[in-house]
């Protein structure tokens, strides 16, 4: 009889360990991502047109009160030493550094009879290029440089002019209809439009802005 090997033997279990092959591979770490361009959501036009405005209000406001001539017209006078023709009104008949009612109401100041009765409808165009005193004409054009420059950088001096102008008359219209006692002047109303053409392109464009914050600081 031959020998069976052991490995052949009934009951016996052979145990084979396999080494698996070591595959030198290097993990690299992913690449960083690029940092995100910042986002222009709009083409930078040159602004001309609102510091224009601002020139031309503030020219006006000088014609106004050489028109005006408190020290000739008036009996009391604030700064008639020194501004001459350019003297305010006094304090107690304008308190914001002015002109009177009557020489603001004889450049085109907005009055109700005059527009429905005597059909002076470019009274509605003219009131807002008029302003009742320093205060009233500095705060205006302060707003306006801080809002007009900006829209018309995004928008354009075509859209911000037709903007501004709408927005007076509309202004002058609700003027008309709830202020009849009085006359009225100023650039509120153009500058309430361009306020709400501010909000509304910042609520759409709202998830585009970084510093949303920032954004807002002009208004």
């Amino acid at each position: 009889m031959g020998r069976t090997p052991p490995d052949s033997l009934p009951g016996s279990e052979l145990e084979i360990n396999v080494q698996p092959r070591r595959h030198h591979h290097h993990n690299h770490p992913p690449p960083l991502p690029s940092p995100p361009r910042p986002y222009r959501p709009f083409k930078k036009w040159f602004p001309w047109l609102v510091p224009l405005i601002i020139l031309a209000n503030i020219g006006l406001f000088a014609y106004v009160m050489y028109v005006n001539d408190c020290p000739t017209n008036s009996e009391k006078c604030f700064g008639s030493d020194f501004l001459g023709r350019f003297a305010f009104q006094s304090l107690h008949e304008n308190p914001l550094l002015g002109p009177s009612a009557d020489t603001l109401r004889k450049l085109g100041a907005l009055e109700v009879e005059k527009v429905v009765k005597d059909h002076q409808v470019w009274r509605l165009f003219s009131c807002m290029w008029l302003h009742a005193g320093v205060f009233h004409v500095a705060a205006n054009m302060v707003s306006l440089l801080c809002v007009g420059i900006r829209l018309e950088q995004e928008f354009g001096f075509v859209k911000i002019g037709l903007l501004y102008i709408l927005s007076g008359v509309g202004g002058s219209l609700a003027s008309a209809l709830f202020v009849r006692m009085t006359i009225s002047v100023g650039a509120s109303g153009a500058l309430f439009g361009l306020l709400g053409a501010m909000l509304s392109e910042l609520l759409t464009n709202w998830t585009i802005y970084e510093n949303k914050l920032l954004e807002f600081s002009p208004m």
